[in-house]
């Protein structure tokens, strides 16, 4: 982000759950989440921007995009498929792909996940990071995230309630792909994790994607590979950068 912010006004944001950002009981659908990022970007003054959405903020990114299209210019999105939109891993599956999503069931459980975990936070969150890494996280850099999570029992719900809305998100994604995307979407997958997925996600979703395979990287791009993911998005998001300074 400090090298993004050399030619562009940068908003890192805490989605409700996360961060610095409340933890309320409800509103994790992804349509609330985009309405969200709209009114962020309402209070702040900034009537068009590109999105670079992660994971979840894939799915954030996806429904902002299909929900408010004339507040999107590009859209970069990283390392996640879209329930709703992508088709659904089978219940049996093999075991390398029940080792990378049996937390998708586990999350959207109502309370028995955050009994289980409460107090194992480092076993359950650095089990994941350990799976689905290309080549390990530094220890700080897991500890880190670890440590906010365990840090107050709102924050290790609002972890899971992404996971609780899916029924209300994957209803929405039914609607949502109904209307194609014209904007320019980048799509980025790690080579050891979900790979030309990320594309094949979003070309069923718009007419103008480009996809970007980061080699011997898996799901933590800006981790395991910051400098080619600088390298994609600053060449994806230049035509965007010369816009906003025209504007500035």
């Amino acid at each position: 982000m400090p090298a993004l912010a050399q030619d562009f006004h940068v908003v890192a944001v805490d989605p409700r759950g996360v961060g610095l950002s409340d933890k309320p009981r409800d509103g994790y659908d992804t349509g609330t989440l985009a309405s969200d990022l709209v009114a962020l970007m309402d209070s702040l003054g900034h009537r068009r921007f590109a999105m670079v959405g992660h994971d979840v903020g894939m799915w954030t990114g996806y429904a902002l995009a299909a929900d408010h299209p004339e507040r999107l210019d590009r859209l970069a999105v990283v390392e996640a498929t879209i329930p709703g939109l992508s088709p659904s891993a089978p219940l049996l599956g093999g075991r390398e792909i029940n080792e990378r999503l049996w937390h998708f069931a586990f999350n959207r459980l109502t309370a028995v996940n955050e009994q289980l975990v409460r107090g194992r936070e480092a076993l359950y969150f650095g089990d994941q990071f350990a799976k689905k890494a290309g080549k390990p996280l530094p220890e700080q850099t897991v500890q880190y995230y670890v440590d906010v999570l365990a840090s107050d029992p709102e924050a290790l719900r609002g972890s899971f309630e992404f996971y609780r809305a899916l029924d209300s998100t994957i209803a929405q994604n039914e609607k949502r792909r109904t209307r194609r995307l014209s904007l320019p979407v980048l799509a980025i997958g790690g080579e050891m994790s979900v790979g030309a997925a990320v594309g094949a996600t979003m070309e069923s979703a718009a007419e103008d994607v480009r996809t970007v395979i980061l080699p011997e990287c898996g799901h933590f791009p800006a981790e395991e590979a910051p400098e080619q993911m600088l390298s994609a998005l600053s060449t994806f998001l230049t035509p965007y950068r010369e816009t906003w300074r025209s504007h500035a």
